[in-house]
């Protein structure tokens, strides 16, 4: 039985709340957000190069619109290992169909693992360290094993893993069933959950063996895999839209978390950049020609180095300069960037800035 990995990123998501920055041909992925010359995107390959051995063993699946920016991100990577989705519909669509072309390839014991395109995680060494545990555990076991981040604090933002019975250690990390999955709580919840030591953050990563996962989605998700199976890509259209998390591993007996601790954020609007590049000597995060009197707790991004951003008596508030649009939102309102979209989506006067 293999135990080298073919790593999948995936990496057909918009990015909205990073919009203006994040726009329509420049997802939040083809984006470098930490002050590197690296994309998210470019990032992501650059981690899972070393499991996959080669660029022949790397896969990408994305949507048709995004396929060619991928390939000007990631020109190495073969163009069998690219996989472009007609329709957005969701994460368990792609699994469903990268896991099957990759069985087609490479068999049942095939070790894939899942990665979204657009995390950004602080120590590679730990990383990897979970990541050869949970290739053990996807090699030895029938498991769908996922990559659960123990948690810093009571988020209400991400969904949550509680462990259950203990099942051994891999690679000296200890694995567990999973009991339950819950969706993003409310704060009460996530301090109990946070209390009891028993709950993770569910990352979105995911390993496992092909022959295990298309089994169990045949059982658990058969509306999902036996259209794609047998009518291939073309189908799409009429799957129904659902992520892997409610498709098939809220339903199946075989997850299992491995709790881990390498660094992560999964920089989910702008506010992560305050989380990653906050320094304690500065009162904002200033990406950009900033001139502020009385101004802090701000985050200030232009992409223009020549735009010059002043400011008098803000305090925690967003400001994106980009192209042709200027962004001012308060912090904890920038989930709301998504709702604002939508206004320009239906006025033809700004169809140019999304």
């Amino acid at each position: 039985m293999s135990s080298s990995l073919f790593p999948v990123i995936l990496a057909g998501g918009k990015g909205e709340r990073f919009w203006p920055l994040s726009r329509q041909d420049r997802p939040k992925q083809f984006l470098s957000l930490d002050g590197s010359s690296r994309s998210l995107l470019q990032a992501t390959a650059d981690r899972l190069l070393s499991f996959a051995g080669s660029w022949n063993d790397l896969w990408v699946i994305t949507s048709s619109q995004l396929a060619t920016g991928v390939r000007q991100q990631l020109p190495e990577l073969s163009s069998l290992n690219l996989l472009a989705e007609p329709q957005g519909r969701d994460t368990a669509a792609a699994v469903a169909w990268t896991s099957l072309e990759i069985q087609k390839r490479y068999g049942d014991d095939a070790i894939i693992g899942f990665f979204p395109s657009d995390h950004w995680i602080a120590d590679p060494q730990a990383f990897k360290r979970t990541l050869d545990a949970a290739i053990q555990l996807a090699a030895s076991t029938p498991a769908i094993v996922t990559l659960g981040i123990k948690p810093t604090f009571p988020s209400t933002g991400y969904g949550y893993i509680e462990q259950g019975e203990h099942i051994g250690s891999f690679n000296e990390l200890p694995a567990y069933h999973v009991n339950r999955f819950t969706e993003k709580p409310n704060r009460e919840t996530a301090e109990t959950f946070l209390s009891t030591g028993r709950f993770s953050w569910n990352s979105g990563m995911f390993v496992f063996r092909a022959g295990v996962v298309l089994k169990e989605l045949y059982t658990h998700a058969p509306e999902i895999i036996e259209q794609i199976a047998q009518k291939g890509v073309d189908v799409y259209p009429q799957l129904p839209k659902k992520s892997i998390d409610y498709a098939l591993m809220e339903k199946t007996n075989l997850a299992y978390v491995l709790p881990a601790e390498f660094g992560w954020d999964d920089l989910g609007d702008w506010n992560a950049i305050e989380r990653l590049m906050k320094k304690p000597e500065n009162p904002n995060v200033e990406l950009a020609t900033h001139v502020g009197l009385d101004t802090k707790g701000a985050i200030v991004y232009a992409t223009n180095p020549e735009d010059v951003v002043v400011t008098i008596g803000l305090e925690d508030v967003v400001i994106v300069r980009d192209r042709n649009v200027t962004l001012i939102v308060n912090k904890e309102r920038t989930q709301e960037i998504k709702q604002i979209l939508k206004t320009l989506q239906s006025d033809p006067r700004f169809t140019d800035l999304l």
